[in-house]
């Protein structure tokens, strides 16, 4: 098999990626603001009550806008440990944020040979498909009740080198299948090993090929 670098068609469009960083930044920032505002208005609480009744001084006052403070904050007097509690509820919103940011910038797959490399929102794998281990769950040999066109999603494999587990998509965004050219590299790449290639390489290979044909 030529040793050439193919990209595989499962990442997202311009159009989709622009969408899912507005809103992944959104979520974050709502999910910061929860975190933020709770914390610094509870030290601010706390200058313009002080020991006594009221606001310290008109400067101190000033500087909270009108309704700046949640209901939950202005029941509690100031209390930390309700401000840091309010501040942990957005937490989940900043992480959801960043990963949804990070999964739609970062993953993709590509074949480069016989090794295929498939890359997360906060990692990568390669397995070597010539002599890679293959999930029989994964994947049903072509007959009479083999998977229609598209209905097949992903194939799991094992590199028997390194240990490496990685699931190849075999849809993309807004594509129910790999195109055919793909597919069937994808195939190539099972077979290329020839006597050390894995058992059940070749089934999946075959069912590659069927749904690049379908």
């Amino acid at each position: 098999m030529a040793n050439q670098e193919l990209r595989l068609s499962v990442g997202a469009s311009a159009g989709q990626r622009t969408l899912a960083v507005v809103t992944g930044v959104l979520v974050a920032a709502i999910g910061a603001a929860f975190v933020l505002v709770p914390l610094l208005a509870g030290g601010l609480l706390r200058r313009l009550t002080g020991p006594g009744d009221g606001f310290a001084s008109y400067e101190d006052a000033r500087d909270l806008p009108p309704g700046m403070l949640p209901p939950a904050l202005r029941e509690s007097g100031g209390d930390p440990g309700r401000g840091l509690f309010l501040g942990l509820c957005g937490l989940p919103f900043v992480l959801l944020g960043v990963y949804l940011v990070l999964r739609v910038l970062r993953t993709a797959a590509w074949l480069d040979g016989t090794r295929v490399y498939v890359r997360g929102a906060l990692r990568s794998r390669t397995v070597d498909l010539a002599t890679a281990a293959v999930d029989p769950g994964s994947y049903r040999e072509a007959g009479e009740d083999a998977p229609a066109r598209g209905d097949r999603s992903a194939i799991v494999v094992t590199d028997r080198v390194s240990g490496q587990r990685a699931t190849i998509p075999l849809r993309g965004m807004g594509l129910s299948i790999l195109p055919p050219s793909e597919l069937r590299a994808l195939a190539d790449a099972f077979v290329a090993g020839g006597a050390e290639a894995a058992p059940g390489a070749r089934a999946v290979a075959a069912e590659l090929r069927r749904l690049a044909n379908a």
